[in-house]
């Protein structure tokens, strides 16, 4: 999945990458309200893992929307279930 400007061609511009895992953390941070906690445990890992990929993640977005880069999620299989209201 890609996420880009609108009306710029994506080659011509950087791509910014975000993996599978580094999804699911904003998904259960910012999405499901979860403690570090309680979504490194739904993720199987460590806090301190969880906090390392969710930086990464927050770092990675945010460099894609402050710089206009293209986000290309990786292996990306995004729930849309009705669960979260769309803003």
């Amino acid at each position: 999945m890609i996420y880009k400007p609108a009306g710029v061609p994506l080659d011509g511009l950087r791509r910014v990458n975000l993996l599978p895992e580094e999804l699911e953390a904003l998904r259960l941070m910012d999405l499901e309200d979860l403690t570090q906690e309680d979504a490194a445990e739904r993720m199987g890992i460590s806090r301190s893992t969880f906090q390392r990929i969710v930086a990464q993640a927050r770092r990675q977005v945010a460099l894609a929307l402050i710089e206009g880069a293209a986000l290309i999620i990786e292996g990306a299989a995004v729930d849309r279930s009705p669960s979260h209201p769309r803003q």
